[in-house]
């Protein structure tokens, strides 16, 4: 069983940035693919940015340019970067490491951006 962590979130004016962090446990996590998903009360988990084994990434459109997802296999960290937030980012944010065909959540992070 991988426990996941997410730390980092917090309220940030609009064009301000935060930088979140997941601690996934295990031995095997530089195998593990990473994703960051966001949910806002009433709507379905989205999927934000993926942070494959070979450091390959990917990101939601709206986020590219903004967001910045890294990884540090010796820590068993993944962190993402967010800046130029905007008031659509707010969001429980959460970390989802992907082994073989298990996949694990954490309880997410909660990142506010208001005025």
């Amino acid at each position: 069983q991988v426990q996941v962590t997410e730390s980092g979130g917090g309220l940030v004016q609009p064009g301000g940035s935060l930088r979140l962090s997941c601690v996934a446990s295990g031995s095997n996590f530089q195998q593990y693919i990473i994703n960051w998903y966001r949910q806002t009360p009433g709507k379905q988990r989205e999927w934000v940015a993926t942070i494959f084994t070979s450091g390959i990434t990917s990101y939601l459109e709206d986020v590219k340019g903004r967001f910045t997802i890294e990884r540090d296999n010796a820590r068993n960290t993944v962190l993402l970067e967010m800046n130029a937030l905007k008031v659509e980012d707010t969001a429980v944010y959460f970390c989802n490491p992907l082994f073989l065909r298990d996949t694990y959540w954490g309880e997410g992070t909660l990142v506010t951006v208001s005025s």
